[in-house]
């Protein structure tokens, strides 16, 4: 995995725009933030810069407008949003932190099945 910049949660929510369709106008990204974000235009622009900046968005010029893509891979950066926060709230531990999740999560049959297939095949894997 290559280096992963530090994305704001502003920075967020253009990205996850992009992962869904890209590439990208300025204005396409604006468009489609509109319905979750009161942002104006130039806010999302200022955004857009600061990816492109970090290496996490780049783009291609095409007449007077730039389309505008992810350099990086969604799963990528929530691994190391993950380990930020795992390593920042709990001290890197994972059982303090699935537990304080679980406790107060409520989850349906279907979802617990799915984290019992997940834990038996890490203790295969041991």
């Amino acid at each position: 995995m290559k280096n992963i910049p530090r994305i704001s949660e502003a920075e967020w929510q253009v990205m996850k725009v992009l992962w869904r369709q890209s590439p990208m106008t300025a204005n396409a990204i604006a468009e489609a933030l509109s319905a979750t974000a009161s942002w104006k235009p130039k806010t999302i622009k200022t955004l857009i810069a600061r990816l492109v900046k970090k290496e996490a968005v780049g783009f291609e010029k095409q007449g007077r407008e730039y389309n505008y893509s992810p350099l990086v891979k969604e799963a990528d950066c929530v691994e190391v949003e993950s380990r930020s926060f795992l390593s920042r709230i709990f001290d890197g531990a994972t059982q303090p932190m699935l537990a304080s999740f679980l406790e107060k999560e409520e989850l349906s049959a279907a979802e617990i099945q799915e984290l019992r297939k997940i834990l038996d095949k890490k203790e295969g894997e041991e």
